[in-house]
């Protein structure tokens, strides 16, 4: 094996000068202009491999991380250009710093995230009724993931057929949106399925389901997607969690565990959502 400590001290910038950049990422690209060394440590011939192992599932299959990665060509919301770029490291080791430190900018209603009632209400907005404000008893706890038919959005008819039990405080729909993996797509696209405002109505008025959660960037029809927020959202009660990974997981009874990032003053957060079964 080849000795280790001279890579290691290249890579952390103590055997080069402090103009090295980072190496090009999806998250971080390639500074014009400059030449990043590979400090990767992986390869062949023994060497040494450092590999992240990135995963969807844990705890021997007890654990689903139904958030998507957030990465630079997830869909955004009437965009055919994606998020973009959204990480930057004005400080990195490579460049003489004593760490690395990113940073981060893009909406919050970005990737798999949660509404407040702020976003369709100005005057919750203006009072104060942010993500900070979200109960979290209401993001954690037992719920259903259900399937929901997938030739149609989803309407009172709709919520009539899938019959959810009373006492059901958490509903994750899946549809067509998980079948065409329209969040591993760049651009937008507004034939998503979601709730019709009637369909948002029958939920609110025949049923205790305060957490809804779907699969792609909002829970309203493209068409109805006014109405549909203002019925979820006048009541301050039912929480929308959007763009949910819910592809290869069964549907049923599980743990949700939703959390938001403490934002003062934010209509919507990125948000972390994992089931235990």
């Amino acid at each position: 094996m080849k000795p280790l400590l001279p890579l290691l001290l290249l890579c952390a910038g103590v055997l080069t000068t402090p103009t090295l950049s980072l190496a090009a990422t999806a998250a971080y690209p390639a500074v014009p202009g400059t030449d990043a060394g590979d400090c990767s440590l992986a390869g062949g011939g023994g060497d040494v491999a450092l590999v992240p192992n990135r995963r969807e599932v844990y705890g021997d299959g007890r654990i689903f991380d139904i958030s998507h990665r957030l990465r630079p060509d997830m869909p955004a919301f009437e965009s055919d250009e994606g998020v973009g770029q959204f990480l930057w490291l004005p400080k990195s080791i490579k460049n003489g710093s004593l760490a690395n430190n990113s940073e981060m900018k893009l909406p919050t209603h970005t990737g798999t995230h949660v509404d407040a009632p702020g976003h369709f209400f100005d005057h919750y907005f203006d009072a104060g009724f942010d993500v900070d404000t979200l109960d979290l008893e209401v993001l954690n706890g037992p719920g259903l993931l259900v399937d929901v038919p997938r030739d149609k959005n989803i309407t009172a008819e709709v919520m009539k057929s899938l019959n959810i039990p009373k006492g059901v405080r958490r509903v994750l729909f899946r549809t067509l949106n998980t079948d065409r993996r329209l969040m591993f797509r760049k651009e937008f696209d507004s034939s998503y399925v979601g709730f019709m405002r009637d369909g948002a109505k029958w939920l609110v008025e025949n049923t205790d389901v305060k957490l809804v959660g779907i699969d792609y960037l909002s829970a309203a029809a493209y068409d109805d997607l006014g109405p549909s927020h203002l019925v979820f959202l006048e009541g301050r009660e039912i929480i929308l969690v959007e763009g949910l990974k819910l592809d290869d997981i069964q549907p049923g009874i599980y743990s949700i565990h939703c959390l938001p990032l403490r934002l003062l003053g934010a209509e919507g957060s990125p948000i972390r959502c994992i089931l235990i079964k």
